[in-house]
């Protein structure tokens, strides 16, 4: 009996979208608000966090759907910190326990960035730089650039939907 084989390349498109990683101390309502003010958008923090997994950290995530330009704006924190406490077994009389912070990324081999701004719509490089050297205007943000989301390893964690 021969076998059939189903390839499949051509019925499952790749998803298109643009990625800026953005370097800050600010908090993510306040990068929110300033992204807001100088690219003309509006991002709007959803109701529940971006879980990752399942519930070990969670990520801020704001969203904007663009409905004249079928664009999906996402600003996503790259960062977790998680609260846990450790018990300390010192000989004495009292019971211990330290705080340990722990750090997490959702995408690790950016540790260093703070913020994701995920555009989902192939942008053209033109109209992508603009975005970029508008938020490089910002002062509180001390640097952002375009990431070739093709590189990514870890890519899987910028599904939201």
């Amino acid at each position: 009996m021969p076998v059939h084989k189903l390839i499949l390349d051509d019925v499952f498109e790749e998803v298109r979208y643009s990625l800026i990683a953005l370097h800050c101390t600010i908090e993510d309502y306040r990068l929110a608000y300033l992204l807001n003010k100088n690219l003309g958008i509006t991002l709007s923090r959803k109701s529940s966090d971006l879980d990752h997994n399942n519930g070990k950290s969670t990520y801020s995530i704001f969203e904007w759907e663009d409905e004249k330009q079928l664009t999906t704006w996402s600003l996503v924190s790259n960062v977790c910190k998680i609260e846990t406490y450790q018990q300390i077994d010192y000989q004495s009389l009292f019971d211990n326990q330290e705080t340990i912070i722990k750090k997490t990324n959702l995408i690790p081999e950016y540790k260093r960035v703070n913020y994701f701004l995920k555009i989902d719509n192939q942008l053209n490089f033109s109209r992508e730089k603009y975005i970029l050297n508008n938020v490089l205007k910002i002062p509180q943000i001390a640097t952002a650039y375009s990431i070739d989301s093709n590189k990514l390893k870890s890519k899987d964690n910028l599904i939201f939907s």
